[in-house]
């Protein structure tokens, strides 16, 4: 026990899973879940009647919520599917920095690890916040990832 002065530990994780699982016949159209080790949202969902062997099946259609990529998966109703934790949080826009987002979540913590998104909502971030408007970016965090999914104006500071 004496060696322990030397162990270093660089984070303090409480070892809490990414996923939670959920049987398949319980799982809603809308709702998440993990396709192919991705965080998906469902976005069709069909039952077949059961067979000569037994089991309904339940057909299951999702788009990754980062990468927007169409996944499918064929399960057993009554077999546990993964469903990620997904959190969802709102932060205003403060600065962009080298490609970086400046962003001050309503407790006044700033981060600056999120890069503009890809496509679309990036060039409309851009253009939005070149011309002085008040953004509040929606980001969506699951299974270590995080990504800013929605942009819109901020009401609130006008008032």
């Amino acid at each position: 026990m004496a060696d322990m002065e030397d162990t270093h530990f660089e984070t303090g994780d409480a070892g809490a899973s990414a996923t939670y699982p959920m049987q398949c016949s319980a799982l809603r159209k809308n709702g998440f879940v993990m396709l192919k080790s991705r965080p998906c949202k469902i976005v069709e969902m069909s039952t077949s009647k059961t067979g000569k062997h037994g089991h309904a099946k339940v057909h299951l259609v999702g788009i990754d919520i980062f990468s927007g990529k169409k996944y499918e998966d064929i399960c057993p109703s009554t077999h546990n599917m993964d469903v990620p934790h997904v959190k969802r949080e709102d932060y205003q826009l403060t600065d962009i920095d080298d490609g970086f987002l400046v962003l001050m979540s309503d407790g006044g913590d700033l981060r600056e690890d999120l890069k503009i998104p890809e496509g679309e909502l990036g060039q409309q971030l851009r253009s939005e916040f070149e011309s002085g408007k008040e953004l509040l970016c929606t980001v969506l965090k699951s299974c270590g990832e995080e990504c800013v999914i929605a942009i819109k104006t901020n009401t609130a500071a006008e008032k």
